[in-house]
């Protein structure tokens, strides 16, 4: 019978630090920067323990990767590779208190060293182009995080879970995380917001939806010297100090003036009924030769990659899980280690399709990545590297054989697929989501 033999290497950290790895995105999220968060949280061990504080987060990381498991399955998870080293064997009660002793401030401190555009941002005529919004996310139903996150009311009754708030500005194009805030769901989408504008740059384009669409965020986000590109309401009064020769015109708003653009555009899907939808959008971009009406109404459409970071997020990583901590500091250090996850698949991403003039992140299957991501995890696979530093990997590679299809023009109905109560909602709702469509613009002429 012929037989093959697999002879793998392993290698890591030493001694009691060797269970603290994230498999190959340990090459994004060093040692020496987990260290550094850790200092800069103040939450460095005075003794070296059975579990050191680098230990922990990276099992606190490692959580985010498998979110269907317990930190003790998490925790044989980061040991399986480590065939032939002595590892500490902590039970439930040591991991929980060691998550405790590492506390909020070193995962804050490092979503902070990875936060940011990275490679493969999308820009368009020299400007980033980003974009805001907020999403839900339900944590653990216990009588400490009821005390911070509130169920949310509506028709059909309460949440079954409380409820935090998260708001991101991410990168279009690479769809990295530049900055995030979140905190209880019983407070506003602009509230939380208006801290997160102290991210925003000269250089950026900010895209918002109808939320941000009035005097007080956009004179926010304008002083910050960023440009914006905002949908408003159809009937908000606009009217026009300035009208410019591609029908778009000036108006004042808040302390700034602004360019307002009113469009028709025309949705004629593959199988569907056409529809003509109105959009109203108000920008800084003020130039119309330099910055055509008709092409920021087709750049606005990048707003959707938001709403699929958070997809990712929600549905991908965490498989429309509640989140497992039972306490609002655990709850924060649990987001935190989300994001940190996130952004470093993220950068994965970006690295693997900048080495591939036909490939971009657009392209990417964020699914392989986090599948990928796993496994690497799971052998305890390239930790350290040495020689040459292979920038694609084994989750770059995984990524480039297998690329989406460049992605087709579509739209789907916005409507509430998962309601708060788990029977159907009354009534007969098109949740067809149309592969093919034609748009035509059609300028408005500004209000006389």
């Amino acid at each position: 019978m012929e037989q093959s033999v697999i002879n793998k290497q392993v290698v890591v950290a030493g001694g009691r630090f060797a269970p603290g790895h994230l498999g190959e995105l340990t090459r994004i999220v060093p040692f020496e920067m987990v260290d550094a968060a850790l200092e800069s949280g103040r939450a460095v061990q005075t003794r070296l323990r059975e579990l050191p504080s680098r230990v922990v987060v990276y099992l606190l990381l490692a959580g985010c990767l498998f979110p269907d498991v317990g930190y003790r399955g998490v925790w044989a998870k980061l040991c399986s590779g480590l065939v032939g080293l002595p590892v500490a064997a902590p039970g439930s009660s040591a991991l929980a208190q060691a998550r405790r002793r590492v506390g909020v401030a070193p995962l804050r401190e490092l979503f902070g060293l990875l936060a940011g555009p990275g490679d493969g941002a999308e820009r368009w005529r020299g400007l980033l182009v980003c974009a805001i919004d907020g999403t839900s996310m339900f944590v653990a139903d216990t009588d400490a995080n009821l005390g911070v996150y509130h169920r949310q009311s509506g028709g059909n009754g309460d949440s079954g879970y409380p409820m935090l708030r998260l708001l991101t500005v991410v990168a279009c194009g690479a769809r990295t995380v530049i900055d995030a805030v979140f905190g209880t769901y019983g407070i506003g989408e602009l509230a939380y917001a208006s801290t997160l504008f102290g991210c925003l740059r000269e250089g950026m384009l900010l895209l918002a939806d109808r939320n941000f669409g009035y005097a007080e965020p956009v004179s926010a986000i304008a002083a910050t010297k960023a440009d914006l590109l905002i949908r408003c309401r159809n009937n908000l009064a606009l009217p026009a100090i300035g009208p410019l020769p591609d029908g778009s015109w000036l108006t004042p708003m808040g302390s700034v003036v602004v360019r307002v653009i009113d469009a028709e555009i025309t949705v004629t899907p593959k199988g569907g009924p056409r529809r003509i939808e109105r959009y109203r959008l108000v920008t800084t971009l003020s130039d119309h030769r330099r910055f055509p009406a008709t092409e920021l109404v087709q750049l606005y459409h990048q707003r959707w990659q938001i709403e699929t970071s958070y997809l990712e997020l929600k549905s991908t990583i965490l498989g429309g899980r509640v989140l497992r901590a039972r306490t609002p500091a655990g709850i924060t250090q649990e987001v935190y280690a989300l994001l940190c996850t996130y952004q470093a698949l993220r950068i994965a991403i970006a690295d693997a399709t900048a080495t591939d003039p036909h490939a971009t992140p657009l392209r990417a299957s964020f699914t392989i990545a986090l599948n990928t991501a796993r496994d690497q995890l799971v052998h305890a696979a390239a930790v350290i590297t040495d020689g040459a530093i292979d920038l694609v990997g084994d989750i770059g590679r995984a990524i480039l054989d297998d690329l989406l299809p460049t992605r087709r023009p579509r739209q789907s109905p916005r409507v509430v697929k998962r309601a708060i109560s788990k029977h159907r909602a009354k009534g007969t709702i098109d949740r067809t989501n149309y592969p093919r469509i034609d748009i035509t613009i059609n300028q408005r002429k500004p209000p006389t």
